[in-house]
């Protein structure tokens, strides 16, 4: 049996509690991947061109800043990595965490919440930065999937 660890990152919440609970649900380690500048709501309003969230996506090599380096990514087989669908692709933020360790023969399986779309180029995105990973679309848990739908999930991988 692989050790699963669920690393996530939250602007709003939403993709906390589907993480917590696919964690539990799965018997997988919790990380939170943290921004070093946490996100306001002003940071957070797509209709703005001029908010941070809209001019990190804009630009490809925005790389925001982690709050900390301390996941232990060696120490795991299969890693969750959860995040809101931002533009059709995860939040540069996780093209952050991806280059921050070395994921070398890990499996990574996404997993998302989103307002209305689905990974769109999601795993295109962020494979350039685990190159020698295997990163899998996984599916999107909008809502409050039971137990018994997470740990499905989970078991898939």
């Amino acid at each position: 049996m692989s050790k699963k660890l669920v690393a996530y990152f939250s602007a709003s919440g939403t993709t906390a509690r589907v993480a917590k609970n696919l964690a539990a649900a799965a018997g997988a380690d919790i990380y939170e991947i943290k921004p070093a500048v946490p996100y306001s709501r002003a940071d957070l309003n797509w209709m703005d061109k001029q908010s941070r969230s809209s001019v990190e996506m804009r630009d490809k090599n925005s790389r925001p800043a982690l709050a900390d380096t301390d996941a232990n990514i060696a120490a795991y087989d299969t890693i969750f990595i959860g995040f809101p669908i931002w533009w059709y692709i995860a939040p540069t933020i996780i093209n952050t965490f991806l280059e921050t360790y070395d994921f070398s023969g890990k499996k990574i399986v996404l997993f998302a919440t989103s307002g209305g779309s689905d990974f769109g180029k999601a795993v295109q995105s962020l494979q350039p930065s685990a190159p020698n990973a295997q990163i899998t679309a996984g599916e999107i848990l909008n809502g409050n999937p039971n137990e018994k739908k997470l740990k499905a999930f989970a078991d898939k991988y």
